[in-house]
């Protein structure tokens, strides 16, 4: 298991991320710490991606499609016309090639986090919901109820944020990532089949 130097890396990454980007990405590691305590996830590994996972976020989008190009990262059309989006496989990148990450689980979680993907792994869940409850976190709706179901179902707490945001953005669905759909389909079809084990039980 890696050992990281936190306190040296959060002074390095301080440089990069403006304040209110800075004081999210604490929140988000803390958060994530929590929520590996509960679900037998190492803490480190947790922290690490929550600490790493917006690493990108404050680089401007030209910024962002260029160092892609450069370094041969794949970009979609759809990314191509919403460039904040490759923040997510741009921050896993310079997770490796700037702070010497190289665990696969915490690249892959940093990559995930902002679209989610169909069944994700423990930590590609906690990074995902972590990034959405975090203290200073204000904004979504049923922020109240999805905090206290991080910390009792993952499974449920992704159905509910997933078909939260679908919601939300369903009034620009240009807007929708591809991978968010087939996440909401798969924690969709897994919320209908425990309820109907339910039930039946």
């Amino acid at each position: 298991m890696a050992d990281y130097d936190f306190i040296k890396i959060q002074k390095k990454l301080a440089k990069y991320l403006d304040e209110a980007r800075f004081a999210h990405t604490l929140g988000v590691m803390y958060t994530c710490a929590a929520l590996a305590m509960v679900y037998d996830c190492d803490l480190k590994t947790a922290q690490i991606a929550g600490l790493l996972h917006d690493s990108a976020k404050c680089i401007s989008n030209k910024k962002k499609l260029k160092i892609c190009e450069q370094n041969k990262i794949p970009v979609s059309d759809f990314e191509k016309d919403h460039p904040f989006l490759l923040h997510a496989k741009l921050g896993a990148y310079i997770a490796e090639k700037k702070y010497g990450v190289t665990d696969p689980e915490v690249l892959s979680a940093i990559t995930w986090h902002t679209t989610g993907k169909p069944d994700m792994t423990l930590l590609e869940k906690i990074v995902y919901i972590a990034d959405y409850i975090e203290p200073a976190r204000n904004k979504a709706s049923n922020l109240t109820e999805i905090r206290k179901l991080a910390f009792q179902d993952l499974d449920e707490c992704m159905y509910k944020i997933l078909h939260d945001t679908l919601a939300y953005l369903d009034e620009n669905p240009g807007d929708v990532d591809g991978a968010t759909k087939e996440a909401f389909t798969f924690y969709s079809d897994l919320h209908d089949r425990r309820e109907i084990e339910q039930k039946r039980s």
